[in-house]
């Protein structure tokens, strides 16, 4: 049973929708699950869905909430609020279930952070293949984790949002 209790700060946040970007109308990521907002997924998102600006804020309210109890659930040692914010963004993206069952989680719990850090840029694939724009976020999802700050490149290279889920977000 997890031990924190944090919110995702505005700097969480940040990294979420500089990565995810927001579309209003439905599109096929890259492995072709149907997205819309900031990287809503889910039964009922279909072709030709739009959305207004309002509707994607509280997708992603609902969303980031959460993934945000998932890792209050299932991290049992302290952490600091970089680090959460760095687990959240990670469960955000890629499902709680591919965190639940990871060796990155695993070795957090252990009390490893370090070995956790090292985890994070392992997960950077899409269908099968190394997508730069999943290896930019792991790495400015490890640099916050570690040192509290984002890769300083991460504003200039992050993308259009296309990069973003290759697992549902809930």
């Amino acid at each position: 049973m997890g031990i924190n209790n944090f919110t995702y700060d505005k700097a969480g946040l940040a990294l979420t929708q500089e990565f995810e970007g927001c579309r209003l109308t439905a599109y096929q990521d890259q492995v072709g699950v149907w997205t819309i907002g900031y990287g809503h997924t889910g039964a009922g998102v279909v072709s030709g869905l739009t959305i207004t600006q309002d509707e994607a804020d509280a997708l992603l309210s609902s969303d980031i909430a959460a993934s945000s109890s998932f890792v209050n659930q299932v991290v049992t040692v302290p952490l600091k609020q970089n680090q959460f914010n760095a687990l959240v963004d990670f469960a955000f993206n890629l499902g709680r279930a591919a965190l639940g069952g990871s060796t990155l989680l695993r070795l957090l719990n252990a009390g490893n952070f370090d070995g956790a850090a090292g985890q994070f840029e392992l997960w950077n694939h899409a269908g099968g293949k190394v997508v730069a724009g999943l290896t930019r976020r792991r790495v400015a999802e490890k640099a916050l984790f570690q040192n509290g700050a984002t890769s300083p490149a991460m504003t200039a290279v992050s993308g259009s949002g296309t990069v973003g889920t290759s697992a549902t977000n809930g």
